[in-house]
C-alpha cells in the first residue's frame, strides 16, 4: 500500500544505554557544523585565514542559542508562565523552541566580539557565513519534525505529515511547515551562493540577502502554522517581524551598495602579532620581485663570463674579462721597467 503521507517518528529521543540523543539537538548540531564548513570555505576564499570562522563560531554559537531561547520564551511566555505551567520548562531546549531573530540577533552580538578579537570586518566574515546559516536552518527544521511541532493546516495531500495525538494536538496529517521551510531555506542558501559569485558582493550584503529573502519565506509559511501564538491586528507576531526585519535588510542592502561599492579586501591580522595582512603581503610581493630581479642579473653575468671563456685564445686583450689576477701581473710588470729608468738616469744628468 502506498504511504499518503510522511510519518513522523514514534519518539525524538534515541537512547544509546544511558545516553539519550535528542534528535532536535542532533539536528542543531549538524546544521552548526555545516555551516561552519562551509563558512570555513567561503572565507578562505576570499583570503582569509583556515580556522577563523571556527574561531568566531565559538562566541556566536552560544550567544544565539541564548539568543533564540530568550526569543521563544518571550514571545511565547504562556507556554512557561501561564496557569498550569512549570517555569522550568523554559530551561528545557532540547525540547524544542529557538525563535531565528532571537538566535541571529544576539549570535551577531557574539560575533562581533569574536571578530573584535581577530582584528577583521564583521560584515565580511557574516557574508562568507550566510549560506551556511541558511543550510543550518533547512537541517536545524527537521528538529521539528522528531518533536511534531510547528505543523500547518490540516490536509489530504500526499506529503502531509502524520501527527499523533498529544497535548494540545489532535492526531491527523497536516502541511509539513518545516519541510516546506527546510526546502526555502535550501533555495536562499544557492542564491546567496550565485549572487555572491555573480555581482561580487560585499561589506555585509550577501548576509542582508539571505536574511531578505529569508523573511519573504518565512512570511509565507507562518500563514499556514496553527500552532499557538500571539496577534496583532488578527497577523501573527513572527509575520510582522517578518515584514520589518525584510525591509530593514533591504534597506541596508540598497545603502551599502551605494555607499561602500564592490567588495573589501578581507584583512586579517598575522596570529604572532603582526602587522596589517594587506602590508605583509605586499612586502612580500616586493621581496619576491627584488628576489627575481636579482637572480636575472646573477644568471647573465654568469653567461657573460662562460661566453668569454669560451671565446677563441688569441682574442683581443680589451674583450678579456679583467681578473683581480690580471690586475696583479700588470702591477709586477710595472715595478720591473722601474729600475731601468731610475739607472738611466744620471747619465742624462752628465750629458
Amino acid at each position: 500500500m502506498d504511504i499518503a503521507y510522511i510519518p513522523s517518528p514514534s519518539t525524538g529521543v534515541i537512547h544509546l544505554g544511558p545516553i539519550p540523543l535528542r534528535g532536535y539537538a542532533f539536528c542543531i548540531i549538524i546544521g552548526v557544523f555545516v555551516a561552519v564548513w562551509l563558512g570555513n570555505k567561503r572565507w578562505i576564499a576570499r583570503g582569509g585565514k583556515p580556522g577563523t570562522v571556527a574561531d568566531i563560531a565559538v562566541w556566536a554559537v552560544p550567544f544565539g542559542l541564548v539568543g533564540g531561547r530568550l526569543y521563544h520564551v518571550i514571545t511565547d511566555y504562556q507556554l512557561y508562565f501561564g496557569e498550569g505551567r512549570n517555569w522550568v520548562d523554559a530551561f528545557k531546549i532540547w525540547e524544542g523552541g529557538l525563535g531565528i531573530w532571537g538566535a541571529i540577533a544576539l549570535g551577531a552580538v557574539g560575533a562581533w566580539i569574536g571578530c573584535r578579537l581577530r582584528g577583521i570586518p564583521l560584515p565580511a566574515w557574516a557574508d562568507a557565513l550566510a549560506p551556511g546559516i541558511a543550510l543550518a536552518q533547512a537541517i536545524g527544521r527537521w528538529g521539528n519534525w522528531f518533536n511534531q511541532e510547528l505543523y500547518g493546516r490540516a490536509t489530504d495531500l500526499p506529503w502531509a505529515v502524520e501527527i499523533s495525538a498529544g497535548p494540545n494536538r489532535d492526531a491527523g496529517t497536516y502541511h509539513p511547515t518545516f519541510l516546506y521551510e527546510s526546502l526555502w531555506c535550501i533555495g536562499v542558501a544557492v542564491l546567496v551562493i550565485w549572487a555572491d559569485r555573480r555581482f561580487k558582493l560585499g561589506h555585509g550584503r550577501a548576509f542582508a540577502l539571505y536574511v531578505a529573502a529569508y523573511c519573504v519565506g518565512r512570511g509565507w509559511i507562518e500563514y499556514m502554522r496553527v500552532d499557538e501564538a500571539h496577534h496583532i491586528l488578527g497577523v501573527r507576531l513572527n509575520v510582522w517581524t517578518s515584514i520589518a526585519v525584510f525591509v530593514l535588510a533591504v534597506v541596508y542592502f540598497v545603502l551599502s551598495a551605494k555607499l561602500r561599492p564592490g567588495r573589501e579586501e578581507v584583512v586579517e591580522p598575522d596570529r604572532s602579532g603582526g602587522g596589517d595582512g594587506k602590508d605583509k603581503a605586499k612586502a612580500k610581493a616586493e621581496a619576491e620581485a627584488d628576489d627575481k630581479a636579482k637572480a636575472e642579473v646573477d644568471d647573465k653575468a654568469q653567461a657573460a663570463v662562460e661566453a668569454a671563456d669560451a671565446g677563441p685564445k688569441d682574442s683581443a686583450p680589451a674583450l678579456a674579462p679583467r681578473t683581480d689576477t690580471t690586475v696583479a701581473q700588470g702591477a709586477v710588470k710595472a715595478d720591473l721597467r722601474k729600475p731601468a729608468v731610475d739607472a738611466e738616469a744620471p747619465e742624462a744628468d752628465k750629458s
